[in-house]
């Protein structure tokens, strides 16, 4: 189908779902195939198969994660299937990329348990009328010795080896298995499996979704177009968000803690935020762009715009509405929140009706473990009745109604049994 060949109601749809398509998006390869692919979508109305693959090694999802998880739901919207692969059978190889070792394999069991919980998260975003949940092992397990000889045969060493992470361990003598080899050649066999038109993936996948292309055309079929997405900052600014650094928004994290979160996003970060995980149209976007270049609106009202977004989009609009109230009654006018958890202190967690500040901060939840409490105290992070408390080796004695306080979100009025 051609271009010239489309009435110019469907010439102006192909558009709108390409400049959708490469909103955000670090790299298309290539974007003629993508936008053929659209034409003929579009021409004949029959939706194009839009793939991610998710290695469940790692389930709880945070925005970071949610940056692909977006793009298909743009896709969604525009009529289109999504194919998402749950790696159950890759997750127990484990993808190399990046990793300056062999990944450990996690059993099946394992597997599974993370791929139940992707389950119950992914339909936040996605529409699930609209999404083909698959497991790879369906069509992998099945392969025999002699199907996978043919399936190494398509690709060389040497091609194996332009990775940058199999270089590097290679130059410095660290073992790499051959197995670690097939997970590229896998994750190409679940597009050939699945008739997968286009694919999207973070920009550290880039070389596993090209190795999709080329297994197509080995298999003789039309090969997919690859859509990568940019990895997101996290709220240092800096480093790509992630859990273990710390610099991340849970999207199952309590409304007031995510808009709280969101408050604390850098503003030169804060119009890619909206573009790569908010649910904003591209027309809504180019106007926030003109009102915050023109000073229209104050960048401050602008991320408080984008904290409610995010928390409407994951919690509902009441809920975004109550954090934002919360914000602004907390950090706009300082005051205290109108409800605060009150935490009930036992005889036994005292001595001589005092206890050390560091496990006050355990108790209550507020650190998962001592140093984490320490580092906090250390930070000027703790405060007791609006009082900062700075030593770590500090000793209180609570009185009843005291309230203690964490960072900017996090209250607790003590009460003595």
């Amino acid at each position: 189908m051609k271009w010239e060949q489309l009435t110019p109601a469907q010439q102006v749809e192909v558009e709108h779902q390409l400049e959708t398509a490469v909103r955000g998006a670090a790299e298309i390869i290539p974007v003629e195939e993508l936008r053929s692919k659209l034409i003929k979508s579009v021409a004949t109305g029959v939706p194009l198969n839009i793939k991610l693959g998710l290695d469940p090694s790692a389930p709880d999802i945070h925005i970071g994660h949610t940056v692909v998880l977006q793009k298909l739901r743009q896709f969604q919207q525009s009529g289109h299937q999504v194919q998402l692969i749950i790696g159950d059978f890759t997750g127990m190889i484990g993808d190399p990329t990046g990793k300056s070792e062999t990944r450990k394999q996690l059993s099946r069991e394992e597997v599974q348990r993370n791929a139940a919980t992707y389950k119950q998260q992914i339909y936040k975003i996605l529409d699930p009328d609209k999404t083909k949940l698959l497991l790879n092992s369906d069509w992998l397990s099945p392969m025999d010795f002699a199907e996978v000889v043919n399936l190494a045969a398509k690709v060389t060493v040497a091609r194996m080896m332009e990775r940058d992470d199999f270089t590097k361990r290679f130059q410095t003598g660290q073992a790499i298995s051959v197995h670690e080899f097939f997970y590229p050649l896998m994750q190409g066999m679940d597009s050939v499996a699945n008739g997968t038109d286009i694919e999207i993936g973070g920009t550290d996948q880039k070389f596993n979704i090209l190795m999709g292309r080329t297994l197509q055309k080995e298999y003789g079929a039309e090969p997919q177009a690859v859509v990568l997405m940019p990895l997101l900052e996290g709220l240092d600014g800096v480093k790509k968000m992630s859990k273990s650094l710390g610099n991340y928004i849970g999207i199952d994290e309590a409304p007031n803690e995510m808009y709280g979160k969101t408050m604390s996003v850098p503003d030169e970060l804060m119009l890619r935020y909206y573009e790569m995980v908010t649910d904003l149209s591209n027309e809504e976007l180019a106007k926030l762009k003109r009102e915050l270049d023109s000073g229209a609106v104050h960048p401050r009202d602008a991320k408080m715009r984008l904290a409610h977004t995010l928390v409407r989009m994951y919690h509902g609009p009441e809920a975004a509405e109550a954090a934002q109230q919360h914000f602004i009654t907390i950090f706009q006018q300082r005051a205290l929140p109108e409800e605060i958890v009150t935490y009930s202190l036992a005889s036994a967690d005292l001595e001589n009706g005092a206890l050390k500040l560091v496990r006050l901060l355990t108790l209550l939840g507020f650190a998962a473990t001592n140093s984490e409490a320490r580092r906090s105290i250390q930070q000027g992070a703790v405060k007791l009745n609006g009082g900062r408390l700075e030593d770590p080796g500090a000793e209180i004695s609570p009185q009843e109604g005291d309230i203690l306080q964490l960072g900017k979100r996090k209250f607790a009025r003590l009460s003595l049994l």
